[in-house]
């Protein structure tokens, strides 16, 4: 008989699929030890050499202002009206008033309160393990965010105490409870202008690596707005909004325009906030025609509450950019790599 040949085995490889991580969920809240980065984050800001830096400014702002608005005499011969209100307004040169010095000081506050915040984690290779520890990158942005929020806060209020002790001595007179409204609400104005700021740099210390970048790029950004933007705002009012006839409708048309553009600048808001608050007398602040101002009595000063509803929508947009900004810094950074 034959032999039957073996047939030769053949053996399946099953072929292993990539296999894809489970998501896990999340355990407990994402705002957990949001407080503790907050006050972890005030205290190096209050403890460090640009904070030092920062007090000594400070200082030589409340002083030097002071100093301007009573020496030059105008404060005194205004009369007892609304006194308080004129020292953050009053110049003398060489100095600046006190206003024109917070538009030049808080953007650099700001700036350098978060050029660093995150890339500065990164370069230290401190990031990884403070995210090992049970906190998430919520907590972490929204806290170093808040820490620089209220660290300006307090700075901001520091200058107002000082201003308004300064005056005190100087003039010999208290406040009146609406020149002291009117202060808490340029300082709320305040400290949310410079959080567009500190959003912005925040934003952009999310996106570069290098601390340096981040700073010369909101530096940019506040140059431009400043410099730049209004020669811009002319230009596109005048291709979006056309004057071809020389009619009434058409001027309008084109203020307005060109009201809208340049309210995108962030430091326009404020001088609007500035405005409205420190010059009681001011009724509107957009385009108004002789004749839709007809029976208002002019030159008298309005009440805090309707000072405060022209500038509500300005502290409308400002709160509206620090969220829009944080919101944008909080995407890119959810989906930035991490490694230990």
């Amino acid at each position: 008989m034959k032999k039957e040949k073996a047939k030769p085995q053949v053996t399946y490889v099953r072929k292993r699929l990539p296999s894809t991580p489970v998501p896990r969920e999340r355990e407990g809240s994402p705002w957990t030890g949001l407080w503790a980065v907050v006050t972890k984050e005030m205290a190096d800001h209050l403890t460090s050499v640009r904070m030092h830096i920062l007090e000594v400014l400070i200082a030589l702002t409340a002083i030097g202002t002071v100093y301007a608005a009573v020496s030059s005499g105008n404060v005194r011969a205004s009369g007892n009206e609304f006194l308080f209100l004129k020292l953050f307004t009053t110049a003398k040169k060489p100095l600046p008033s006190f206003v024109d010095f917070l538009g030049f000081l808080v953007p650099l506050i700001a700036i350098a309160l978060a050029f660093d915040a995150v890339n500065g984690e990164f370069s230290r290779h401190t990031l990884p393990r403070v995210l090992s520890q049970p906190i998430y990158r919520d907590a972490l942005l929204m806290g170093k965010f808040l820490a620089g929020l209220f660290t300006q806060a307090l700075i901001y209020s520091v200058i107002w105490l000082l201003v308004f002790g300064l005056g005190i001595v100087t003039l010999g007179i208290p406040p009146t409870g609406e020149e002291v409204g009117r202060a808490l609400w340029l300082l709320l104005g305040t400290v949310f202008y410079g959080g567009i700021w500190m959003a912005l740099a925040l934003l952009f210390s999310v996106v570069f690596r290098s601390p340096a970048t981040a700073a010369l790029a909101s530096i940019a950004t506040w140059l431009f707005f400043t410099v730049f933007w209004d020669v811009i705002a002319a230009g596109l009012s005048q291709v979006l909004a056309p004057v071809r006839y020389g009619t009434l409708e058409e001027i309008v048309r084109q203020t307005n325009t060109l009201l809208a553009l340049s309210r995108m600048a962030p430091g326009v808001l404020f001088s609007e906030i500035v405005i409205a608050l420190l010059y009681p007398t001011v009724r509107t602040l957009s385009f108004v025609l002789p004749v839709q101002a007809q029976g208002a009595i002019l030159g008298t000063p309005l009440p805090l509450s309707q000072s405060v509803m022209l500038i509500w929508p300005h502290l409308t947009g400002l709160i509206a950019a620090n969220l829009l900004l944080f919101a944008l810094a909080y995407v890119l950074f959810q989906r930035q790599e991490v490694r230990a």
